[in-house]
């Protein structure tokens, strides 16, 4: 056969040739970034896999493609020898009946529907085996004497998501730590499923609800990106404006957790009145708290309720309180000695896994989207990178959000004097859209997590396959590996400064 040329767009393969050409692409000295691995059920019962990469200093990803016919839905585990694909390959074991080949552990990860009209698999597709999970039964791998297993969750004290982890002590450390998500499974590649660009939107802004923004960029800027469509610089402003406050809110979210954890109650209550705040600007800015329905495909909906003079005020006054409140919670000893070497990751760990947002700023690697890969406004504001940690702990964690949410309030400060400027109060908000998208695309945007990526394939204007990947799914499985001489006391501190959503997770 003819082997096709590697490109910056998508080249297909044979298995055995698309295994090796990835592994390949992963671990030579200029190696590229592994972003994700996604499946995508045929109609003639075949698999399609897609492996995205990011290659230094590309902008566009490169996606290598091969096809799993529908009598042999197996192939050679990459695990065992690019670990970052541990997760992706137990949830399309889940999902689509896939068995890789030697893969480490084939636990389920996300539970697959019973309901057949409800599988995430369209057309007449092999289905997944069922499996109904022995809630009795808790696997064990740390043995010894007065080794035993805490089932910590699904559910739990205070406003937590549902998540299960299995903590193998034999008394007080952690030496061994097991995670289930599936509880918060939600089939939401399904729901994507023919809806036409205006409602698919509206998905993407609930697959992951503290980072809807986000979400609704990386599926807008694939569509975009498919039809060549140019944004109109206003709307590009205000989407960087919503972004910025969209990330300022998580990360504080962050420190109401943290400084709960600690017994510090008034920092508590004083961060929880912050995010109110924050979440009540936005909620005045565009009538949700969460900025939903402010992206559309080619621009955004509205400029802003309140004026640029308004906003600058408001984000003044609370950067102001937020800066105190910051520097007295840093300078605070006591705090500092829960998070000062709790959870550290180490940083070739980060870096071969390809670590996203705050997790892997805090040991040392990945750029950020926004300006290795330069969307919407960010070209014009000037945004470089961050001052990376390499401690790897919480308190490099938490100190990477201090650093980004004075980014934030820098760039609030630039999108609001652009905002002054006459033109863009009275040029377009929207840039037109094809009705008839055609093909498979990539986008992306930055959540307060990290990089969210979205692999999407349309058919006559509607979503035929979507595909979301958080940075939670790809980070959380390193919450595995940062238990190094930590206590059950300091699991609060480790969730929390990974800052990480479930429902980003098990979707």
């Amino acid at each position: 056969m003819t082997v096709p040329q590697e490109t910056s767009a998508t080249s297909h393969w044979d298995v055995p040739t698309w295994r090796s050409r990835l592994l390949e692409r992963t671990t030579r000295h200029d190696a590229a970034r592994f972003a994700g691995l996604f499946g995508s059920a045929e109609n003639d019962g075949s698999v399609r896999l897609t492996a995205v990469l990011f290659a230094p200093d590309a902008e566009d990803p490169l996606t290598l493609q091969t096809h799993l016919p529908a009598d042999d839905l197996s192939y050679e585990a990459l695990s065992p020898l690019l670990p970052a694909a541990f997760w992706y390959e137990r949830a399309l074991h889940d999902l689509f009946g896939v068995e890789p080949k030697d893969h480490p552990r084939l636990d389920p990860l996300l539970l697959p529907l019973t309901d057949p009209a409800n599988a995430p698999l369209p057309g007449t597709a092999r289905r997944p085996i069922p499996l109904t999970p022995d809630e009795s039964a808790i696997p064990r791998a740390v043995t010894g004497p007065g080794v035993f297993t805490i089932p910590h969750g699904p559910v739990r004290s205070g406003v937590l998501e549902s998540v299960e982890y299995l903590v193998e002590t034999p008394g007080e450390d952690i030496p061994r730590i097991q995670i289930r998500v599936f509880h918060k499974h939600r089939g939401a590649s399904k729901n994507f499923e023919q809806r036409p660009l205006q409602d698919a939107v509206l998905v993407a802004e609930r697959v992951e609800g503290i980072a809807s923004v986000a979400h609704a960029l990386a599926f807008c800027h694939a569509a975009e990106r498919l039809a060549g469509t140019e944004i109109p610089w206003a709307a590009r402003l205000v989407r960087c404006l919503h972004a910025e406050l969209e990330r300022i809110t998580n990360h504080l979210d962050v420190m109401v957790k943290l400084t709960d954890a600690a017994g510090l109650a008034v920092a508590t209550a004083r961060f929880g009145l912050h995010k109110e705040r924050m979440l009540r600007l936005i909620g005045q800015l565009c009538g949700s708290r969460f900025g939903r329905s402010v992206i559309i495909p080619g621009g955004v909906h509205a400029l802003p309720a309140l004026g640029p003079d308004d906003i600058d005020r408001r984000v003044a006054r609370l950067h102001r309180g937020i800066a105190s409140d910051w520097q007295a919670a840093m300078t605070t000893p006591s705090f500092l000695d829960r998070l000062r070497t709790t959870g550290p990751l180490d940083s070739l760990l980060a870096h071969a896994h390809g670590a996203l947002g705050p997790v892997g700023k805090a040991s040392g690697c990945s750029p950020d989207a926004r300006y290795e890969r330069p969307y919407d406004a960010y070209p014009s504001l000037g945004l470089g990178p961050l001052v990376q940690e390499s401690a790897g702990d919480a308190l490099a964690r938490t100190q990477v959000r201090g650093t980004e949410i004075e980014q934030s309030f820098r760039l609030l400060r630039q999108i609001t004097e652009e905002l002054r400027d006459p033109a863009a109060g009275t040029g377009p908000l929207e840039a037109p859209m094809p009705t008839d998208l055609h093909g498979e695309v990539t986008g992306w945007a930055e959540a307060p997590q990290g990089e969210v990526l979205y692999l999407v394939r349309f058919e006559d204007g509607r979503v035929a396959r979507c595909v979301p990947r958080s940075a939670s799914f790809h980070n959380l499985v390193l919450f595995h590996e940062v238990f190094a001489g930590d206590i059950l006391t300091d699991f609060p501190f480790i969730e929390a400064s990974f800052g990480l959503s479930i429902a980003g997770v098990a979707l």
